[in-house]
């Protein structure tokens, strides 16, 4: 039975692709671009966009299981249209913060608006919920290639980021698998590490001096609120301080599923050396 993967040239989507076409699963790739999708051969692509739920009913077209990325202001459209499709089974890229939104306003809902939707209409459902992506850290290369460093609070905040390529081979175990329904399975990167344990990471593979240099939390505010908003960075902010107070630790769950060791920071480093250059 033929696989949706939605958001299919995404970061996780487009290694997820991969990750089934290797395996000899039959794969839809919806995509908003299909002449720029580069996609492998073999894999069927359909037009379209979450964010054009008119575009998906063509694309749910004879499929049983969904890939869901996670775009919450259209969940409800595409509950919608899967209900009449026939769709049976969904597999959501949520988050871990999903089941701290489910104990708040829901105003707050991001991932959990996404969870609680597909819940209610009554799919056989798994959700994934990834932790920090190692990816987040290609944020830090402007400042490391004008500077030679990073600027961030809670230098002592412990984290266990997951590299993208980790959560798409997860992502394959379960969409070719009956075994995870019901299933919310937190994932994470096999380790714990400060951000300056990382920067030392990122020196290494570069091979160059790069320093971490501690903000205060004001400093961090008046840094980021201008850019991003000050809801938005305060959020982040709180969460460096949660990490500082209770250090993360990391799950096995890569390892359980794919029976492979997850990345480590220091390779994903090494593999994006060249981001930091």
């Amino acid at each position: 039975m033929t696989i949706l993967v939605t958001g299919a040239t995404a970061s996780v989507g487009r290694l997820l692709v991969d990750e089934l076409v290797a395996a000899g699963a039959p794969v839809r790739a919806l995509t908003n671009n299909p002449a720029r999708a580069a996609l492998p051969d073999g894999v069927e692509v359909a037009r379209g966009y979450l964010g054009k739920p008119q575009t998906l009913p063509a694309a749910l077209v004879g499929i049983d299981t969904v890939y869901l990325a996670p775009l919450p202001a259209y969940v409800d459209d595409f509950v919608r249209c899967a209900r009449d499709a026939g769709v049976r089974r969904v597999v959501v890229l949520s988050g871990e913060p999903a089941e701290y939104e489910a104990q708040g306003d829901p105003s707050t809902w991001h991932y959990y608006r996404i969870e609680r939707a597909i819940e209610t209409g009554r799919f056989e459902w798994t959700f994934l919920r990834p932790g920090q992506f190692m990816n987040n850290t290609l944020d830090w290369a402007p400042s490391i290639k004008a500077d030679g460093v990073v600027r961030a609070p809670y230098g002592e905040a412990v984290q266990t980021p997951i590299d993208l390529g980790d959560i798409a081979a997860v992502a394959r175990v379960v969409l070719l698998s009956e075994e995870y329904a019901g299933q919310k399975i937190t994932m994470s990167g096999p380790e714990g590490i400060t951000p300056p344990e990382q920067v030392a990471a990122i020196a290494e593979a570069i091979g160059r001096p790069v320093r971490f240099e501690e903000l205060t939390p004001s400093e961090y505010l008046d840094d980021l609120a201008p850019v991003i908003g000050l809801e938005t960075a305060q959020w982040l902010l709180d969460g460096f301080r949660m990490m500082a107070e209770h250090p993360m630790k990391p799950e096995s769950t890569v390892e359980d599923l794919t029976g492979r060791p997850g990345v480590t920071y220091r390779e994903w480093a090494r593999a994006n050396a060249a981001a930091f250059r």
